[in-house]
Order: structure tokens, then C-alpha cells, then sequence
């Protein structure tokens, strides 16, 4: 079994991999370090600095213009696709939190990208059970409660047009998935992994991008 490279990602090299990465806007700064400042111990739930180029960058390469985010914290994420989008095109953000997602608000508002966004305070499962069945989705990113990601799956796919991409965060679960006798949330992920890959609906690659990151494109 072939390895690849062992390139150690020292803070250094993070710094260098950033500084050659789209930079954050004063809009995305601004609430990435809000986020870190009212929720210190829920800090760790935003995405990572360098997810909000690429998830911009996936939106435009897809051609997006109806994306769904299932988990939307403070609103990072969110903002990142939105500002990706074309002005007419819509993201349903799915969460339960009123606290959290007023700093979303107020950065949407701030970013000019409001109009596009869609945010729907209800169980996620809800949510998307209430959309058309047929597909229209053309990118969606989960990011939420681990123990629901095989449910969240299963009815973003059959909703994802062909050639649509789901982008799903937390894959390794800070290492957790290679226990063999991993609980909770760790195993949740490892089960989901599961199947992901046995799904021959969706081509899907495992990236160690973050805490992991897979992107799955409907067949």
C-alpha cells in the first residue's frame, strides 16, 4: 500500500497554505473572529479558514444556483457560498439556533448577500422533507449533528441533480474514525463513511482537508 507524501502540516506551513489561498474579507474576518469572541467554547464549530475559499470555489465550479447547507452555526460557511452565488440564486441554510444564526444575519446583511439566503429555523430533517422531491439541488454542504448525517444523505441525494456535489465536513472526527471501538459522534462519522462509499449513486473522494472533508458528485 502506497502512503503518498508525509508532509507534516506545521503552523508555519498552515500560515504559507493560507497566505496562497483567497483571503477572507473584512466581512468573513470580521465574523470568523466574533464567532471566536461570544462562543469561545463552541468556537471549534466553524468551518475552517481555508473551507471558505474552496466551498465558494466548488459553488462556481458546479455552476450552483440553488445550494442547501444543513448546519449553519454563525453563518461562515453560509456567507462564503452566498457571495459565490449568482444574484438570483438561493441558499436554504438549515439550523436550529435563533442565537447563533443573528450573527449570520447581520454579516449576510452586511456582505449584501441577504436576498440569497434562506434560513429555516427547524430540525434540518424537517426542512428538507418539506422541499420538492424531484432534484434541483445542484451543491449542498453538511455540517451538523453527526448522528444525523446517514438521515441528511439520504434525503439530500435523491434531491441533488445529476452532476450536483454534496461537500461533507468533520469526515475524520479529529482522528476519532480509526478506533475500533469509537462511540457517539466518532462512530456516527465511521458508519457514515461506511456509507458514503458503498453509495452507487454518488462518486466520492475522502480529502484530509480540515477535519476531513468528502465531496460526493452524483453519477
Amino acid at each position: 500500500m502506497t502512503k503518498g507524501n508525509d508532509t507534516t502540516i506545521t503552523d508555519e506551513l498552515y500560515q504559507y497554505m493560507l497566505a496562497h489561498n483567497p483571503p477572507l474579507d473584512p466581512v468573513q474576518r470580521e465574523l470568523v473572529d466574533t464567532t471566536y469572541a461570544q462562543f469561545p467554547d463552541h468556537a471549534g464549530m466553524v468551518s475552517a479558514e481555508e473551507q471558505a475559499p474552496l466551498l465558494a470555489f466548488l459553488v462556481r465550479l458546479v455552476g450552483a444556483r440553488h445550494v442547501v447547507e444543513v448546519g449553519t452555526f454563525t453563518g461562515f460557511s453560509a456567507l462564503a457560498m452566498a457571495q459565490a452565488l449568482p444574484a438570483d440564486g438561493t441558499l436554504i441554510a438549515c439550523d436550529i439556533s435563533e442565537e447563533w444564526t443573528a450573527y449570520g444575519r447581520a454579516a449576510w446583511e452586511k456582505a449584501g448577500v441577504a436576498d440569497r439566503i434562506d434560513l429555516r429555523i427547524a430540525p434540518a430533517l424537517d426542512t428538507l422533507r418539506a422541499m420538492p422531491a424531484e432534484p434541483h439541488i445542484d451543491f449542498a454542504y453538511l455540517d451538523a449533528d453527526k448522528g444525523g448525517y446517514i438521515a441528511y444523505w439520504e434525503e439530500m441525494v435523491p434531491r441533488l441533480r445529476q452532476g450536483g456535489v454534496i461537500a461533507t465536513d468533520n469526515v475524520l472526527f479529529h482522528g476519532g474514525v480509526t478506533d475500533p471501538a469509537a462511540t457517539g459522534p466518532a462512530a456516527a462519522i465511521k458508519e457514515f463513511n461506511d456509507h458514503v462509499s458503498a453509495d452507487a449513486r454518488m462518486d466520492s473522494v475522502l480529502l484530509t482537508v480540515a477535519d476531513g472533508l468528502t465531496l460526493s458528485r452524483k453519477r
